[in-house]
């Protein structure tokens, strides 16, 4: 660590050279500047740098390794690990470098880190395009491409980074790299999931889908009808076309106008059916769904960027989520998920997920560290609350559900998914083979391991 005298003028350089706000303890804005997605989360860095551009990204990784910070980066804030902080480190804040530009004619897009997915598809959506994104507008888009990405449409055009381009990068020496299929390519391999351990992603291009048309059926049934429900959709995705996606899933009924008044603040059974088509051949697919008794629903054609807002989870709460990749869904597993709903904490924001892969996404390329493509099936307990009381209940109940699928578990995990559960966790989300090369590339990039408030990876 540096010595006071020689932090302080660092500290003072990099206010005066930084385009972008600089914030540290006892400045104010510095606790709005440190607060995150998950209110579990709270420590304090040594120094907050909001950078605006990549010139600014490149003068605060230098400042950090200088005083031998460590660095942790902020995107959208996203992650229920809180790995966009650390304590007495130095957090670059990429949130000013929110710009999006869309290439139509050669079907891609730039997007800058800092930018969310409403950044991101509301921009692509005049043009009739997309690319997977989160399931949710408000996911960062550098962790979640770099993680792997799952959301809504990846059955139909592949996981986010199935579409990943090219990535510019700031490395932990402060140098410029851009990496492509043609340009560092065994980098470009390990940013195919290998998340922020090699470098700040300053911009990534994604390959782009023509959608003219997105529509869905999102219907809410009595938790009694569960089994049936869930039965039901599992049947019609594995009858489906690639199109068709979504989840089944047990939630806290909202009080939104479509709701019935007398089920609010109470478990509802929930299908979100997802088509990227038009909405009568949505309604084709979803007839089996429409047909059992259910009690709300949204059915039709919707902007794919106003699906996004659908469930969204807003700041504020407290987060605990995780996952499990199953072989397959038969009955008995079936059966053991609705029973579990039982036991969810009723009334908050968690939600009990149970979604499906298949599709673009166990077609799609074979050499990337995502060891969960085979998979036909994911359940991600997640569980969101507000009185810190309910901590324990709350995380007890996320593990339940974990040890439930354990006796159908692939093992593989998508990291984006979960928090901080060992070595072990990181190793089932890369492969034991992937994250060994991983390794090897961690070594080159970040010998150091600058960059380790992430689904680390150790320099071999």
């Amino acid at each position: 660590m540096a010595s006071l005298s020689k932090a302080g003028a660092a500290l003072t350089a990099l206010r005066e050279d930084l385009s972008g706000d600089v914030f540290a303890p006892g400045d104010p804005g510095y606790d709005d500047a440190r607060t995150v997605f998950n209110a579990m989360i709270d420590r304090r860095p040594a120094v907050i740098a909001q950078c605006v551009d990549e010139d600014d990204v490149v003068r605060a990784v230098r400042f950090g390794r200088e005083l031998d910070l460590h660095i942790a980066v902020r995107g959208g804030g996203h992650s229920v690990a809180g790995s966009a902080l650390n304590d007495g480190g130095l957090v670059v804040d990429l949130r000013h470098m929110r710009g999006v530009t869309v290439h139509p004619g050669a079907e891609a897009v730039r997007v800058a880190g800092g930018a969310t997915m409403s950044d991101l598809d509301r921009a692509t959506q005049p043009h009739g395009l997309v690319t997977t994104g989160g399931r949710v507008s408000t996911t960062g888009v550098g962790g979640f491409v770099l993680g792997g990405g799952s959301g809504w449409l990846d059955r139909w055009c592949g996981l986010a980074v199935d579409n990943l381009l090219g990535v510019e990068l700031v490395t932990a020496d402060g140098d410029r790299v851009h990496a492509s299929a043609d340009e560092n390519p065994e980098l470009f391999w390990g940013l195919h999931g290998g998340g922020g351990n090699f470098g700040i992603a300053t911009a990534l291009t994604l390959k782009l889908h023509e959608l003219p048309e997105f529509s869905i059926a999102f219907l809410l049934y009595l938790p009694e009808h569960g089994p049936e429900v869930v039965r039901t959709y599992r049947d019609l995705i594995a009858a489906g076309p690639d199109e068709a996606g979504g989840a089944a899933l047990y939630i806290t009924a909202p009080p939104e106008e479509f709701v019935p008044e007398h089920l609010v603040g109470k478990l509802i059974c929930a299908t979100m059916l997802t088509y990227a088509g038009p909405e009568a051949d949505m309604r084709k697919v979803a007839e089996p769904l429409l047909a059992l008794p259910h009690e709300a629903e949204i059915v039709g054609a919707m902007p794919y960027a106003d699906v996004q807002c659908m469930i969204d989870d807003p700041p504020g709460f407290r987060n605990y989520w995780s996952a499990e990749y199953l072989t397959g869904m038969p009955d008995p597993y079936l059966d053991l998920f609705c029973a579990r709903a039982a036991t969810m904490p009723v009334p908050t924001g968690t939600m009990h997920v149970l979604f499906p892969l298949g599709g673009a996404i166990t077609a799609g390329p074979r050499e990337y560290p995502v060891p969960y493509r085979d998979s036909p099936w994911g359940v991600h307990p997640f569980a969101m609350w507000e009185d810190p009381a309910d901590d324990e209940r709350c995380e007890q109940w996320v593990r339940d559900v974990r040890a439930d699928a354990r006796p159908w578990s692939t093992g593989a995990v998508y990291l984006n998914f979960i928090g901080d559960e060992g070595a072990d966790r990181v190793v089932a989300g890369m492969g034991p083979e992937n994250t060994r090369r991983l390794a090897a590339l961690k070594r080159t990039y970040d010998p150091d391991n600058v960059f380790r408030y992430n689904h680390n990876i150790q320099p071999a």
